[in-house]
C-alpha cells in the first residue's frame, strides 16, 4: 500500500464536505505530474486530506476506492481521477509550519514542490505525520 498526500482548497472542496458525501471522485488536478500520481495510485491506498490557501495543514485522511478513470471536468480529455472515501480525521491536524520544523521531513514534495496538488509520501514520513496528528497506529 502506498501513501498519499491529496491538497484541496477548504473553500471549493473541505473535509467536511469530504465526510459529508462519504465517497467522492478527486477531479480538477490538471498538472502533469500530479496526474501521474493519481495514475499510480490503487484501491487501498491512503491519502492525507490536506488543506491549501491560507489553512495549510493535514486535516483529515482518506482512502482510494476507484482507481484512476477519465475527469468528466477535463473538455480535452487527457486527465483523470480517482474516487476516495473519508476514513478518519486527524485528531490533531497538522500544518505546513510543524511539518517544516520537522528535520525527518525535510525531503517531502510538500516542501520541495509546494504548488504540487497530489504527491507520494515515504512510509516512514507517514508513520511520523500520523504521530505528530495523534492518528492511532494501526
Amino acid at each position: 500500500m502506498a501513501h498519499w498526500l491529496m491538497k484541496s482548497e477548504p473553500g471549493a472542496w473541505s473535509w467536511d464536505d469530504q465526510v459529508a458525501k462519504g465517497v467522492e471522485h478527486w477531479d480538477g488536478v490538471r498538472n502533469h505530474q500530479a496526474s501521474n500520481n493519481l495514475k499510480a495510485m490503487r484501491l487501498g491506498d491512503m491519502a492525507f486530506f490536506y488543506h491549501s490557501v491560507n489553512e495549510k495543514r493535514i486535516v483529515g485522511i482518506v482512502r482510494v476506492v476507484r482507481e484512476y478513470y477519465p475527469d468528466h471536468t477535463d473538455p480535452t480529455g487527457r486527465f483523470g481521477m480517482v474516487d476516495v472515501e473519508a476514513v478518519t480525521p486527524m485528531p490533531r491536524p497538522v500544518t505546513l509550519a510543524e511539518i517544516k520544523a520537522e528535520p525527518r521531513l525535510a525531503g517531502l514534495p510538500l516542501i520541495r514542490q509546494s504548488r504540487l496538488s497530489v504527491m507520494p509520501i515515504p512510509d516512514d514520513a507517514w508513520t511520523l505525520l500520523c504521530q505528530m496528528g495523534g492518528v492511532p497506529r494501526e
